[in-house]
This record gives structure tokens, C-alpha cells and sequence, in this order.
């Protein structure tokens, strides 16, 4: 039987937190759908816990597919190359989905299917009880980008995307060696510049944030992934619907990028010189914040928080983009 929604979890190590989205899955009011998990190289207990499932009587398939780590943005685009559904939502190994997730996402779907400059659908994420993350959308706003909900409307908080799956075979994020981290928004943007997604103000996600999850570590990843960020970077500047405002940010980040990846091409590079050029001071600062941060942690420093209160309110929160894990 032909599915409707592939629903994706990449997951690395997190067995102990995958039974959640499991049991939440088995509990769809519609089970139009097939679950795909991408193991990016767990070494804990995952893959017998999954062959267990496997085995199990359920009224859904599932599909396991291990591969050695290659970060989130690399699971995605295994997930991609293996999604033969119309539809697709990428659902965290730590997060799971409301009963009538699915259902909803049907239903909606149904109503706006035919309209080819539609590229999906946006709903909410919330909390386990019950607060959405940031905010849900104005009651009018039936059709946007999730660039535009960033962006323009300035809607706060993590939204889950559900796409088309032939439109998220495009725009595959690069793999650089030695590099795990590309933010995702990435490919959402890109198909912003073309499509639009149709909004739902419903929760189709309850989150949880772990300690370990990647959004709690972005200065981290920052240090970690320069070349992954400079490619983001260099493509958010060249975005059709971004204000100039929102290319300074990214050409700012793109310099501390930069810096962190040692390029010294990094101007050369730029598609937007006089920009970057003018960005090169803030990137600095952001550049040595980062080095800042990354040394008193590895060095379990302490200090009494004014400076780096005071510089994260000044510089960092004034430069901070949101890069959207789902």
C-alpha cells in the first residue's frame, strides 16, 4: 500500500530517547505514513532496539539505515535519497508527535495539493505542556516562507516543515571533511525563493531540548564547522528575498567563519565584496567571542559574567541567525 508522509529521525546515540517517537507513532489516529530512521553512527544500543520495533506488529513500515557519522545535515541527505513518498516531515530522535499529527497533515495537505507553487506545509512545535515554542501564527496568515516567518514576520521559535519529498531531493547540503554541521535552513530557503508553504497554526512536534542536542551547542558548531558555516553564510547572501539588514548579519558571520576555517580567500570569495568588506571589523569581535567562549569552557573557567554578558547582549544577539534544525 502507497503511503501518503515518510516521517524521518536521524538519531546518534540517543536510544534512550528514540522509544518516545516510537510510541507516539504507533498512536496516530491515521497511519498514512512510513517511519525512516538514519543512524549516523550510534554506538550505543540503537540498531537492536530498532530491529526489535522492526519486528513488532505495527500497521506502519519501517526502514533502518545506518551509516557512519556524518553529522545532521548528512542524515538529511541520506534521508532524501531514500524517501519514495509524496510527502516527508523530519520528526528529532528526542522529539514526538501528537496523536493527530498525521491526521492533520492529511487532511491540510488534501486542500492545498494541487496548487504546484505550494511546497508544503509549516505548523508549530510545542512544548510537552502544551506552550507552543515561541509563538503560533496570526490567524490571516494562511500562505508563507519559512524565510519570510523569520525574517519578515519575526514569528519566534522552531516550526516543522513538511515538504514535498521531489522538491527536498534538491539543493543536497555539502559535506566538508572534518565537518558535521550545515545549518538546515539551508535547503528551506532555497526553495523559499520559488515556493510557498501553506501555514497551519496546529502542533504537529512536541520538543524537548536536550543538553547534548545540537541548538544548545551553536557556539560550539560555530568553532567546530567554520567551512559548513561559510558556505551558509555565502549562500544567505545571496538570497533574493533577504534585506540588506539580514546580508550584513550573514556577511558578518560569514567573516568570523572565515577567520575560524583560516581562509584567507574569504573576501575573493565573497559574492557581495563591499559588504563583507564593511563586515570585517564585527566579524572580528565575533570571531575572537567564539575563541573566547570555546577557551573558558575548555578550560572550566569561571568569571563574574559582566564582559560576556555585555558582549553577548552588544554583539553576539545582534548577529545571531537563526540556522533551523528542523
Amino acid at each position: 500500500m502507497e503511503r501518503l508522509l515518510t516521517v524521518f529521525t536521524p538519531t546518534y546515540n540517543r536510544a534512550y530517547t528514540l522509544h518516545k517517537c516510537y510510541e507516539s507513532l504507533k498512536n496516530q489516529s491515521c497511519k498514512d505514513f512510513k517511519w525512516l530512521i538514519i543512524d549516523d553512527g550510534s554506538t550505543d544500543n540503537t540498531k537492536e532496539l530498532v530491529n526489535r520495533w522492526i519486528k513488532e506488529k505495527n500497521d506502519f513500515e519501517i526502514t533502518y539505515i545506518y551509516q557512519s557519522n556524518k553529522g545532521m545535515h548528512g542524515a538529511h541527505n541520506t534521508a532524501y535519497e531514500n524517501i519514495d513518498t509524496e510527502l516527508n516531515v523530519c520528526i528529532d530522535s528526542d522529539d514526538y508527535m501528537p496523536i493527530d499529527a498525521v491526521e492533520k497533515i492529511k487532511k491540510n495537505w488534501n486542500r492545498v495539493k494541487h496548487n504546484k507553487n505550494i511546497s508544503g506545509l509549516v505548523g508549530l512545535d510545542s512544548y510537552e505542556n502544551g506552550d507552543v515554542i515561541g509563538r503560533g501564527f496570526p490567524n490571516e496568515l494562511k500562505e508563507s516562507t519559512l524565510f519570510e516567518i523569520n525574517n519578515k514576520y519575526k514569528i519566534p521559535g522552531d516550526k516543522k516543515l513538511v515538504y514535498r519529498s521531489e522538491l527536498t531531493k534538491m539543493f543536497p547540503y555539502p559535506i566538508f571533511e572534518g565537518e558535521k554541521y550545515i545549518g538546515l535552513a539551508y535547503k528551506y530557503y532555497k526553495l523559499d525563493e520559488e515556493y510557498r508553504l501553506a501555514v497551519i497554526n496546529d502542533t504537529l512536534c512536541i520538543v524537548e531540548y536536550l543538553e547534548d542536542g545540537s541548538s544548545k551547542n551553536m557556539v560550539k558548531q560555530y568553532k567546530n564547522n567554520p567551512k559548513g558555516f561559510a558556505f551558509y553564510r555565502i549562500e544567505n547572501i545571496k538570497n533574493s528575498k533577504a534585506s540588506f539588514k539580514f546580508k550584513f548579519k550573514e556577511s558578518i558571520h560569514y567573516v568570523s567563519s572565515s577567520l575560524l576555517g583560516k581562509n584567507k580567500n574569504f573576501l575573493i570569495e565573497s559574492p557581495q565584496k563591499t559588504l563583507t568588506l564593511l563586515s570585517i571589523p564585527i566579524g572580528i569581535l565575533l570571531y575572537l567571542y567564539i575563541k573566547l567562549i570555546v577557551y573558558l569552557e575548555k578550560n572550566e573557567r569561571r568569571t563574574n559574567g559582566c564582559f560576556l554578558f555585555c558582549f553577548n547582549r552588544v554583539i553576539f544577539n545582534f548577529i545571531s541567525s537563526k540556522n533551523n534544525k528542523r
